[in-house]
């Protein structure tokens, strides 16, 4: 994890030494190991360095390459080093003197604005050539490494790893983007691009992005196949290589310059990748112990995972750290921290926990953290090859994985049974028969009118929100829009399995962790979003995915041995929702208080504080449901960091003296 930023004015202004130098001050918690800034005229680019790897020892950023005219700042960690030294024709005897970001400006100068197919690994990059009198930049495959920008025509580009840094620059307007504010309070994530700030964007994950005074164009340089489907000669192929391309993405997350660790919750993800790590370890003759880190409940007893923990633990060397989560604030304790570091409301509910966790692997010097982040959506559970069951009228093999499935995950069969011949095998005949439509038309209206003359309002996402407000952003319309995407993924399961994989909360969530990392020094690496293995994954037939009601087959088959069996056929994990409700009625009641009932103004152009104030007395009462404590927190957070907006640019004014 590093820091990078740059500007460039495309009217001949020169930039100024005094904001880049501003720029890389708000960064200086992304790189405590270095410093610099290199300038000409229009153009300035700059760089803070956290040393995560060995050959980022030896790196000085900016990189200038005089006899080239290019000039490169990235944060990169580049995985297949050695296939590029020798595509590139690169001496392979000095290797371990090549860094990570020699090889991405060689890789530019052959392959030029193709180069970041040519790349495996977390990067975010910007090159300056000065004889195009261009940028190139360009970002990861699914958005690990963070980069944002501005850019007005004509006139200014901005970029940086995080948005604090664009906004030093005099030349960006801070005005509020009302969109992303709607998106946010009703769990939209699909643009990718937009954020809370207008006309500052992200690049978007796979894609590049060239800058010049004639033009700005976004391209995307790499997509999933979704038709793609590996045929292999037998189960024991599938799995073999399942572990194959599984070890090779924790391996090389393991380069480090220091002993990495691994974040262990006793789930099937971070178990997999702390053992495989382990055996690495072992392999390599490394005797170090391998620290982990687990968040264990003392009150919230439901969500406590011990017994799984435990059972990695005993099986190797590792050096365990713990934090008792359910005695943590979800917000307070962290707040000021959260709201500086994240430049925008934070979503994520349990973040409180991450955080709390980077905090004592700081203390440990641990800079490189092994997450298992979502590891559900790349390997999938395979629960859409069910629903193809049933539109295929294959109704015994289905019989057969529903009643695994719900034996394995504690389901109820009937009911899970009932539910896909409903939708699957009683409405084709349905729709054959006209008297049964006209009869199933009058129920449906009978429904609505009983509905019409109901005093219970019916319940609705818009209920929570201020209705001009979602008239003025056209939430209604984005609201379809996703809704048709999202029946549209259903139509098989690997077009369900690729659109969890491409959704856009996963380069949101990878945002929100690696800034929240960030604050502590820390690099976190995700084996679970290794493009081999993602692309592996995808292929796979839907047998590979779930079988005899066990989901993620291929993971528990590949990494059989290497998992304690109490966690390879698990039938599921703990819901950290209750740790979560625990939290927020335990420690945050006043500030929730304070801010619906002392300072709802900040809000109260967007939400609809009638229903929210219902909800908060349903919530100190202890009624309110999951969906009712997320409008609370959504709420809060939006105004708590509305607050924190305010500050900062009376702050400013105050400093330059406006």
């Amino acid at each position: 994890m590093s820091g990078i930023f740059g500007i460039h004015y495309f009217n001949n202004r020169v930039v100024k030494p005094k904001v880049l130098q501003q720029m890389s001050d708000i960064l200086a918690h992304r790189g405590s190991d270095g410093a610099d800034i290199w300038h000409q005229t229009q153009t300035g680019l700059g760089h803070r360095l956290l040393w995560t790897t060995p050959e980022s020892l030896l790196e000085k950023q900016p990189l200038a390459d005089d006899e080239r005219d290019c000039i490169i700042t990235a944060d990169a960690r580049i995985d297949n080093r050695e296939e590029l030294i020798s595509k590139l024709g690169l001496n392979k005897f000095l290797a371990e003197k090549i860094t990570d970001i020699e090889l991405i400006l060689k890789a530019y100068y052959k392959w030029g604005e193709k180069c970041p197919q040519k790349l495996l690994g977390d990067f975010a990059f910007a090159i300056w050539d000065k004889s195009k009198q261009q940028f190139f930049c360009a970002r990861d495959h699914f958005g690990v490494k963070p980069f944002y920008y501005y850019y007005s025509a004509g006139d200014t580009f901005v970029f940086a790893s995080e948005i604090k840094a664009i906004l030093c620059s005099p030349e960006v307007p801070q005005k509020l983007n009302q969109t992303r504010i709607g998106d946010y309070l009703t769990s939209m994530f699909e643009d990718r691009e937009i954020t809370f700030y207008q006309n500052i964007l992200r690049l978007p994950p796979a894609h590049s992005l060239t800058v010049s005074n004639k033009r700005i164009e976004l391209k995307s340089y790499w997509s999933l196949d979704p038709n793609k489907e590996l045929l292999l000669d037998s189960d024991e192929e599938y799995a073999a290589q399942f572990r194959e391309i599984f070890t090779e993405a924790v391996r090389c997350r393991l380069r480090s310059h220091t002993q990495a660790g691994t974040m262990l919750s006793g789930g099937l993800d971070s178990s997999s990748i702390t053992c495989i790590a382990r055996q690495i370890m072992n392999e390599e003759n490394v005797n170090a112990k391998l620290p982990t880190f687990s968040a264990i409940f003392d009150e919230v007893k439901e969500c406590d995972e011990r017994k799984y923990i435990n059972t990695v633990l005993n099986r190797g060397k590792y050096e365990p750290y713990y934090i008792h989560a359910d005695q943590i604030s979800p917000l307070t304790s962290n707040s000021k921290c959260m709201l500086w570091h994240h430049d925008e409301p934070v979503y994520a509910p349990n973040l409180f926990l991450n955080m709390s966790l980077y905090k004592i692997a700081q203390r440990q010097s641990i800079r490189v953290i092994l997450d298992g982040f979502d590891g559900d959506s790349t390997v999938s559970h395979g629960t859409g090859y069910l629903r193809d069951l049933a539109r295929k009228g294959k109704w015994i093999a289905l019989f057969h994985e529903l009643k695994g499935y719900a034996h394995n995950f504690n389901f109820p069969f009937w009911k899970t049974q009932r539910a896909y011949i409903m939708n699957y095998g009683i409405n084709p005949f349905v729709e054959k028969s006209q008297l049964l439509k006209l009869g199933r038309r009058f129920i449906r209206g009978l429904i609505r009118r009983i509905k019409s003359v109901s005093k219970q309002p019916v319940v609705s996402w818009r209920t929570s929100l201020n209705s001009d407000f979602v008239k003025q952003t056209d939430l209604e319309q984005r609201r379809q829009a996703q809704r048709k995407f999202l029946l549209e993924s259903q139509a098989h399961q690997r077009a369900e399995h690729y659109y969890s994989l491409v959704r856009g909360v996963m380069p949101y969530t990878l945002e929100v962790l690696d800034k929240a990392a960030a604050a502590y020094d820390i690099e976190l690496r995700f084996p679970f979003w290794d493009k081999r293995l993602v692309e592996f994954c995808l292929s796979l037939p839907p047998e590979q995915k779930i079988r005899r009601g066990w989901t993620r087959m291929i993971m528990r088959q590949g990494l059989k041995g290497v998992l304690p069996p109490e966690i390879e056929w698990r039938g599921g994990k703990s819901n950290l929702g209750s740790n979560f409700s625990y939290g927020l009625f335990t420690f945050e009641r006043q500030l929730i208080k304070s801010v619906l009932f002392q300072n709802s103004s900040r809000i109260s152009n967007y939400i609809n504080l009638t229903s929210l104030k219902a909800a908060y007395q349903k919530f100190i009462m202890r009624q309110a449901n999951g969906e009712e404590e997320m409008d609370i927190w959504r709420a809060l957070t939006l105004s708590l960091w509305l607050e924190h907006r305010n500050q900062a640019i009376d702050a400013s004014k105050h400093k330059s003296g406006i």
